[in-house]
Protein backbone atom coordinates (compact mmCIF):
# COMPACT_ATOMS: atom_id res chain seq x y z
CA UNK A 1 0.00 0.00 0.00
CA UNK A 2 1.34 3.29 -0.78
CA UNK A 3 2.13 6.01 2.23
CA UNK A 4 3.70 8.81 0.38
CA UNK A 5 1.54 11.39 -1.26
CA UNK A 6 -1.51 9.45 -2.33
CA UNK A 7 -4.14 10.35 -4.78
CA UNK A 8 -6.80 10.60 -2.01
CA UNK A 9 -4.89 13.39 -0.21
CA UNK A 10 -3.25 15.08 -3.56
CA UNK A 11 -5.90 17.50 -3.67
CA UNK A 12 -6.07 18.58 -0.37
CA UNK A 13 -2.46 18.87 -0.57
CA UNK A 14 -2.78 21.35 -3.12
CA UNK A 15 -5.33 23.48 -1.48
CA UNK A 16 -3.32 23.81 1.53
CA UNK A 17 -0.23 24.78 -0.04
CA UNK A 18 -2.58 27.65 -1.99
CA UNK A 19 -4.04 28.52 1.53
CA UNK A 20 -1.45 28.51 3.81
CA UNK A 21 -0.71 30.58 7.31
CA UNK A 22 1.32 33.36 7.43
CA UNK A 23 3.57 31.54 9.92
CA UNK A 24 4.00 28.55 7.42
CA UNK A 25 4.78 30.84 4.61
CA UNK A 26 7.32 32.28 6.48
CA UNK A 27 8.86 29.16 7.85
CA UNK A 28 8.70 27.67 4.14
CA UNK A 29 10.95 30.90 3.04
CA UNK A 30 13.55 29.79 5.54
CA UNK A 31 13.48 26.03 4.71
CA UNK A 32 13.81 25.88 0.58
CA UNK A 33 16.32 28.50 1.29
CA UNK A 34 19.03 27.63 -1.28
CA UNK A 35 16.92 25.47 -2.99
CA UNK A 36 19.10 22.86 -4.29
CA UNK A 37 20.12 21.55 -0.64
CA UNK A 38 17.31 23.05 1.38
CA UNK A 39 18.16 23.97 5.03
CA UNK A 40 21.43 22.56 6.60
CA UNK A 41 21.82 20.52 3.42
CA UNK A 42 18.25 19.02 3.95
CA UNK A 43 15.32 18.80 1.31
CA UNK A 44 12.14 19.68 3.17
CA UNK A 45 8.59 19.46 1.28
CA UNK A 46 5.66 20.89 2.16
CA UNK A 47 2.21 19.74 3.12
CA UNK A 48 3.18 16.64 2.13
CA UNK A 49 0.77 13.44 2.30
CA UNK A 50 1.81 10.64 4.85
CA UNK A 51 -1.17 8.03 4.99
CA UNK A 52 -4.43 9.62 5.37
CA UNK A 53 -2.84 12.97 6.77
CA UNK A 54 -1.00 15.49 5.57
CA UNK A 55 2.51 16.99 7.25
CA UNK A 56 2.60 21.15 7.25
CA UNK A 57 6.38 20.58 6.70
CA UNK A 58 8.70 16.67 5.79
CA UNK A 59 12.01 16.05 5.37
CA UNK A 60 12.32 12.98 4.07
CA UNK A 61 16.12 12.33 5.16
CA UNK A 62 16.07 12.62 8.63
CA UNK A 63 12.40 11.43 8.77
CA UNK A 64 11.00 14.72 10.46
CA UNK A 65 7.56 16.24 10.60
CA UNK A 66 7.11 19.89 11.48
CA UNK A 67 3.79 21.39 12.46
CA UNK A 68 3.20 24.63 12.84
CA UNK A 69 -0.30 25.10 14.79
CA UNK A 70 -3.37 27.07 14.51
CA UNK A 71 -5.74 27.76 17.36
CA UNK A 72 -7.84 24.79 16.19
CA UNK A 73 -5.04 22.25 17.64
CA UNK A 74 -5.60 23.73 21.21
CA UNK A 75 -9.27 22.12 21.32
CA UNK A 76 -10.15 18.43 22.41
CA UNK A 77 -10.68 16.83 19.11
CA UNK A 78 -7.76 18.86 17.95
CA UNK A 79 -5.41 17.68 20.27
CA UNK A 80 -7.31 13.78 19.67
CA UNK A 81 -6.84 14.16 15.91
CA UNK A 82 -3.47 15.62 16.72
CA UNK A 83 -2.28 12.35 18.78
CA UNK A 84 -3.55 9.92 16.68
CA UNK A 85 -1.82 11.44 13.85
CA UNK A 86 1.57 11.57 15.96
CA UNK A 87 1.36 7.71 16.43
CA UNK A 88 0.38 6.87 12.99
CA UNK A 89 3.65 8.72 12.51
CA UNK A 90 5.57 7.04 14.99
CA UNK A 91 4.54 3.62 13.55
CA UNK A 92 6.46 4.69 10.26
CA UNK A 93 9.60 5.70 13.07
CA UNK A 94 8.66 9.71 11.80
CA UNK A 95 9.03 11.93 14.12
CA UNK A 96 6.74 15.19 14.52
CA UNK A 97 7.95 18.30 16.24
CA UNK A 98 5.30 20.82 16.80
CA UNK A 99 5.04 24.55 17.29
CA UNK A 100 2.35 27.20 17.64
CA UNK A 101 2.02 29.91 14.85
CA UNK A 102 2.74 32.57 16.87
CA UNK A 103 5.92 31.13 18.29
CA UNK A 104 7.24 30.68 14.79
CA UNK A 105 6.14 34.14 13.65
CA UNK A 106 7.29 36.33 17.14
CA UNK A 107 10.88 34.00 17.08
CA UNK A 108 11.70 32.76 13.03
CA UNK A 109 15.10 32.35 14.48
CA UNK A 110 14.90 30.69 17.76
CA UNK A 111 12.40 28.33 16.04
CA UNK A 112 15.02 27.32 13.27
CA UNK A 113 17.81 26.90 16.01
CA UNK A 114 15.38 24.20 17.65
CA UNK A 115 14.95 22.76 13.83
CA UNK A 116 18.63 22.30 13.55
CA UNK A 117 18.81 20.40 16.92
CA UNK A 118 16.97 17.69 15.58
CA UNK A 119 18.48 17.98 12.27
CA UNK A 120 21.75 17.34 14.57
CA UNK A 121 20.68 14.49 15.82
CA UNK A 122 21.38 10.82 14.79
CA UNK A 123 18.57 9.14 13.16
CA UNK A 124 17.52 5.94 15.47
CA UNK A 125 20.10 3.33 13.84
CA UNK A 126 17.32 0.39 13.91
CA UNK A 127 14.63 2.17 12.68
CA UNK A 128 14.83 1.37 8.54
CA UNK A 129 14.98 5.36 6.82
CA UNK A 130 12.45 6.01 4.82
CA UNK A 131 11.87 8.35 1.76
Amino acid sequence: MRVFNRPSTQEKQKNLRKNQTEAEIALWQKLRDNRDKGFMGYKFFRQYGIGEYIADFYCPQHMLVIEIDGSHHYSEGGREYDESREEYMSSLAIKTIRFANLDVLQNIEGFLAEVAKELELPLTPSLPKRG
